[in-house]
């Protein structure tokens, strides 16, 4: 069931922004594009550090509304730690005016222009806004008519943490790990999947050897792991996925497919053996990597980034850059950018160079997200969130 909400007033849509959000932004410029007097969701960008290049920035910013081919309208929103008091005017007065412009440049209508600062709120379309900001009490935030739309209690920064692993199911993982390497050793007598493991044919784990078994058909496993209760997983599902992510060519397998399906894990998993022989990765299975191709599934994405951050919590410091870069890619395809910089951040401080790392930040620093998160049609019907 879809619920409608009208916003009478700016104070009303400031109050109703978070809520699109999910969650409070913090130094932050949140845009919401319309479709008429519907929205189409919010996009939250870091606020511009001084010295920034505000023209420019501003520039990508309405450019990435103007991706949205439904969007008519759009309402910026800057939410500082500066304030009114300190300020002459609203606070980052040029920022707002560099949007404006750019809005109007690409033919976007601009419903309200806003600031929710740290002594006030006001509107930079509003010649009668006190130099004093109104008071933020008129916001009201907590309005019982919005609680039907669930928003974390911190802000963008807020979830991207790992969940909490005890140091005892650490070391459980961390054993299972390395049965399983021994357990490919020994089933594959290839020394690159446990160098240190010398050819030890002592007696290994049963459960290691049925998890070394399970990597004959990876796309079987990464589908089944969708399923699997992320806060129970015993220590052998938990080695068997932090295995296969700590290898590129299986985690790029493993992204494929939770953005897609099981077949286009098949088709991802017979690329890669094509490829290591010489042949050409096929451009259409490449493309959901870079945040095109079909829109995929966000509660698909969502359960995978479930599972890949408990996966990154459990397993040794050492194997975590793999899993860790996942759950920045997961994070970047589902339009959570904040958080995917924060992992791949992290991947990359205890591995630089990471590969997937790099890639990750690079898209988050350079503002690139993936296309599908511009497609919002217009709803039909019943409305939700109608401002």
């Amino acid at each position: 069931m879809t619920t409608i909400f009208k916003a009478a007033t700016a104070a009303d849509f400031l109050a109703l922004v978070p809520r699109l959000a999910g969650f409070t932004p913090r130094r932050s410029v949140v845009l919401v594009p319309f479709a008429g007097n519907r929205t189409l969701g919010a996009m939250r960008l870091d606020l511009p550090k001084h010295g920034d290049d505000v023209e420019r920035l501003a520039s990508t910013f309405i450019g990435l509304m103007c991706k949205i081919s439904t969007a008519d309208t759009v309402a910026p929103v800057i939410y500082t730690d500066d304030t009114f008091a300190g300020s002459d005017g609203l606070p980052h007065d040029r920022l707002m005016s560099a949007l404006l412009v750019r809005a109007d440049i690409c033919g976007l209508r601009v419903s309200d222009a806003l600031c929710v600062a740290a002594d006030g709120w006001g509107s930079y379309l509003d010649p009668g806004c006190p130099a004093a900001g109104r008071p933020l009490a008129e916001l009201r935030l907590d309005r019982p008519e919005l609680e039907e739309l669930p928003m974390d209690a911190g802000d963008q920064t807020s979830g991207a943490g790992l969940p909490a692993v005890d140091l005892a199911e650490k070391e459980r993982v961390a054993r299972a790990m390395r049965e399983v390497a021994r357990a490919v050793s020994v089933i594959t007598d290839e020394s690159w999947a446990d160098p240190e493991g010398g050819g030890d044919l002592d007696r290994i784990d049963p459960r290691a050897l049925a998890a070394a078994e399970m990597f004959d058909d990876v796309p079987l496993l990464f589908e089944d792991a969708l399923v699997w209760d992320v806060d129970r997983l015993d220590a052998y599902q938990a080695a068997s996925l932090g295995w296969c992510l700590a290898r590129p060519a299986l985690r790029d397998i493993a992204l494929t497919q939770w953005c897609r399906d099981l077949e286009a894990g098949d088709e991802a998993a017979e690329a890669q053996l094509r490829w290591q022989h010489g042949e050409d990765y096929p451009a259409e299975l490449a493309t959901s990597m870079w945040g095109e191709g079909p829109i995929p599934d966000a509660e698909r994405l969502a359960a995978a980034l479930d599972l890949v951050r408990r996966i990154a919590a459990s397993v040794p410091r050492n194997q975590r850059p793999g899993p860790l870069a996942a759950c920045g890619w997961l994070s970047w395809a589902l339009g959570r950018s904040t958080h995917a910089g924060d992992y791949a951040s992290e991947a990359l401080s205890i591995e630089p160079g990471h590969g997937l790392g790099e890639i990750v930040l690079a898209f988050v620093n350079n503002a690139h997200l993936p296309e599908w998160v511009f497609h919002r049609p217009v709803p039909r019907g019943a409305v939700t969130r109608v401002i």
